[in-house]
């Protein structure tokens, strides 16, 4: 995969949300990657692109249909992670990639949740606090799972590391988020 390629596939989500969405699950892996050794350029691309087919497919071909679109271009790991964070596909979640994955695309809702409900709607503003205190409040953001979240300890950090690592990856796109 190169950035020209993955870039062609991210231009072909046509919802600007999901596009932003997808920006901040790649910069979240990233971290996470160099964190634990593992492949930045792998699983950067992996968060980029994990939504390739969401609006081409019903939820249950969700990630079967971005895997299949990326066949050849990413290693068979990702292709794996891509269709093992939908679980109603029915792919099990077995490697650090697939958990990483998992856990970064439900944090980063909780992450832009709690940026647009400070003053100034931007992801500065946000703290671990912040981030701890509505994680446990369970009518905030409703739609993000909090057990996909904790996902974080089986790639080997508690859920406060996990908060901080992921806000500080998200910050450093801020911009590109609009946040």
């Amino acid at each position: 995969m190169d950035e020209e390629k993955a870039l062609q596939f991210l231009n072909g989500v046509k919802n600007e949300n999901l596009r932003k969405h997808m920006v901040a699950v790649a910069a979240i892996m990233k971290k996470l990657a160099s964190m634990l050794g593992e492949d930045e350029e792998t699983w950067y691309y992996t968060g980029l692109l994990h939504d390739i087919d969401y609006e081409q497919v019903d939820m249950k071909e969700h990630g079967i249909k971005s895997a299949e679109m990326l066949q050849g271009l990413l290693p068979e790991d990702a292709l794996h992670a891509i269709m093992a964070h939908n679980e109603m596909t029915g792919v099990e979640a077995k490697t650090k990639l697939d958990y990483a994955l998992i856990a970064s695309d439900a944090i980063s809702g909780l992450i832009v949740a709690s940026a647009l409900v400070m003053p100034d709607k931007k992801l500065k503003s946000v703290t671990v606090k912040t981030l701890k205190n509505k994680f446990k409040d369970k009518s905030f953001a409703r739609k993000v799972d909090r057990n996909k979240i904790m996902y974080c300890e089986k790639i080997g950090f508690s859920i406060e590391q996990f908060f901080e690592i992921a806000l500080e990856a998200m910050k450093g796109v801020a911009n590109q988020l609009g946040l």
